[in-house]
């Protein structure tokens, strides 16, 4: 295990190079990434590196980039055919009013866009709420999106856990009673569940879409069919394995090992 934020990087016409702790490393078939939101830049950079010297990675760099922005995220999902919650996105506080009639009357939910584990999510009740919260966001020159709220969920999700073309494992997260976010550092409680083949179906769709071989995909219920909340690049494993009884960390181990036979074999 490497602590991405000691390993540095000699970068040259005639090749690239890495250090950690003071010592040269360098020969590694795979690297399976696990990088905290708080060091998203400087991880991808350092899983980058890894990237041109040759190394294998389930989740390459620019796919974890496209995963952590939400907007962005979403963007590709929207284009993919993927249900998900109706965004909308703006930055002049000129044309707030605007932006919300696109997105219909609140509830609404707004997000920080690299926001994880529940924190920097809101949900307002009333128009004069939403536009209150925008403002304030603003003024912080917080990026952020708007979405519909989708009341039939009743504060609960699915959680399904991708590797390779497989869904591994699956939990329902419930939100503690008086709040809407059920992760599982917000107090969420969770129980295995069988996610359907539709439900399957659009998680492993949704991380193909941007290019994760590993991550947690986050759906809601509602009655249009199940809609991505998230795509999660770097999702925890032990409450998944604790709920539904399975070696999620060994999945995601066998699948890089024979990805990276075959790719040798080729």
């Amino acid at each position: 295990v490497l602590d991405p934020l000691r390993c540095y990087m000699r970068i040259a016409s005639g090749g690239f190079g890495m250090h950690y702790k003071g010592r040269k490393i360098a020969g590694y078939d795979a690297v399976i990434p696990r990088i905290g939101a708080s060091i998203t830049r400087y991880g991808t950079a350092v899983l980058r590196q890894f990237e041109l010297m040759g190394s294998d990675t389930p989740n390459p760099s620019d796919a974890i980039l496209r995963a952590r922005d939400k907007l962005r995220a979403h963007q590709l999902l929207a284009a993919q055919g993927i249900g998900m919650p109706v965004t909308v996105f703006g930055d002049n506080p000129d044309d707030t009013a605007d932006l919300l009639s696109m997105l219909g009357p609140p509830p609404h939910v707004i997000k920080l866009n690299e926001g994880t584990q529940g924190a920097g999510v809101m949900l307002t009740e009333k128009p004069s709420a939403s536009r209150g919260v925008i403002e304030a966001l603003r003024g912080l020159y917080a990026n952020f999106v708007v979405q519909e709220f989708i009341g039939e969920a009743q504060g609960a999700d699915l959680r399904c856990l991708v590797v390779g073309d497989r869904v591994v494992a699956s939990m329902r997260r419930q939100a503690p009673e008086g709040d809407f976010r059920s992760n599982l550092h917000r107090g969420g409680v969770a129980e295995r569940v069988e996610a359907s083949q539709d439900e399957k179906e659009v998680a492993l769709h949704a991380a193909r879409a941007l290019g994760l071989g590993v991550a947690g995909v986050d759906l809601i219920r509602a009655h249009r069919g199940p809609l991505v909340l998230e795509v999660n690049s770097t999702p925890g494993l032990e409450g998944i394995e604790q709920a539904c009884e399975v070696d999620v960390a060994g999945a995601i181990v066998d699948f890089i090992t024979s990805r990276n036979r075959i790719l040798s074999n080729q």
